[in-house]
Parts: structure tokens; C-alpha cells; sequence
């Protein structure tokens, strides 16, 4: 991803007056970061909405006020001062933090509790690395990172190591998303030359 050099910082203001180039932008504590705009391969899209279905039949379950779910590169201000604004596969936010970012706005206000990024053929791995950094330095709890490729989830949380979970294995949420058990295998699909493989 390349860094549109600036010689101030730039404001989330800014950054959404931006006339819109057809560019994938996000913004990284006041940095403008742009790459040209890549359309999600259909296993992408299949593995986001798999995701979304499944942390939506969790969420069902849980008592209200339990917070709110959505997909497709939702927009979300991470951190203020410097801004940092980004798009999320897939996150999960507390009722607090939806409630805060009022309606007289496209973008959510503050961290999820978790991020999911799914991870496409065009990514690359330093540019994820940063931004699961940034999400843990901004306050979300935990980041989950989905390779369709390998069929696996990396579970990254602050002040842990990394914990990377295969399709013979579940993810359970714990105190943080309590009552959750995904069998990782049910996030991709059950054809895997579907998802690129050979």
C-alpha cells in the first residue's frame, strides 16, 4: 500500500472529503495510505458473509444489550489525534460505542470489541500486520485474521501471542464473546477448490 506524503497530518474530515478516484483508502494516524481499488474475489465475499452469518447466530443468543454486528468494510474511526479511519470485513461493536457515533454519520466512532479481516490474493502481509496493530492500539480486544487459502484463523489479542486455529479445530470466545464455539471449518466453503486451492 503506498503513503501519500503529506506535510501535515491529515483529519478524518479531510479524509472523507476526498473525492471519491475509484482508490481503497484508509487513513493511519493522520496518514493518508491509497492502493488502487481491487474487486473482493467471490470466495472473499462467500468467507465475509459466512462469518457475518455465524457472529450473527452468536449474537441471537446473547442477552440485550449485547452490541451490534456488520460487514462489508464498514467504516470505522479507530483513534482521534492522530485519525485513523479504516473499512472492517466484519466487526462486532459494544452498544456503547454505536450509541456514541450517532446517526448524523456514516462512520462508527471508536474500536470494535472485534475485527475480522479476510484476507485476499492482492494482500500483503506487512500492510495486515499494521493493521491488526492498530486495531489492538486503538482499544478492539481482539482481531481475527481468516486465510481462505489455508483454511485458517490467527486470533490476535493485546498482550498475548497469536494463536492460529486450523479446520480440525473451534474458536471459543471466552469472556469476551461468551457462549461462542465455531467450528473453524464452517467459515469457508466445503468445496476447497472453491476457495483456490489446486
Amino acid at each position: 500500500m503506498s503513503t501519500t506524503q503529506a506535510k501535515t497530518r491529515m483529519t478524518a474530515e479531510e479524509f472523507l472529503a476526498l473525492p471519491d478516484q475509484g482508490t481503497d483508502r484508509q487513513l493511519l494516524r493522520g496518514r493518508l495510505m491509497e492502493k488502487p481499488m481491487t474487486y473482493r474475489n467471490r470466495t472473499h465475499a462467500w468467507v465475509e458473509a459466512r462469518v457475518a452469518l455465524l457472529l450473527g447466530n452468536w449474537l441471537a443468543t446473547q442477552n440485550p444489550p449485547a452490541g451490534e454486528l456488520f460487514s462489508g468494510e464498514v467504516g470505522c474511526v479507530l483513534r482521534r489525534d492522530p485519525d485513523t479511519i479504516v473499512g472492517i470485513d466484519v466487526a462486532y461493536f459494544d452498544c456503547q460505542t454505536v450509541e456514541g457515533s450517532g446517526s448524523a454519520t456514516t462512520l462508527i466512532e471508536g474500536p470494535p470489541v472485534l475485527a475480522v479481516e479476510i484476507l485476499s490474493p492482492s494482500d500483503r502481509q506487512e500492510d495486515i500486520h499494521a493493521k491488526v496493530r492498530e486495531y489492538l492500539e486503538a482499544g478492539t480486544r481482539q482481531a481475527w485474521v481468516v486465510d481462505p487459502y489455508f483454511r485458517t484463523v490467527t486470533v490476535h489479542g493485546s498482550g498475548r501471542p497469536p494463536e492460529m486455529y486450523n479446520e480440525q479445530q473451534s474458536l471459543r470466545g471466552g469472556d469476551l464473546l461468551p457462549g461462542l464455539e465455531l467450528p473453524v471449518k464452517e467459515m469457508f466453503p466445503a468445496d476447497k477448490q472453491a476457495a483456490g486451492e489446486k
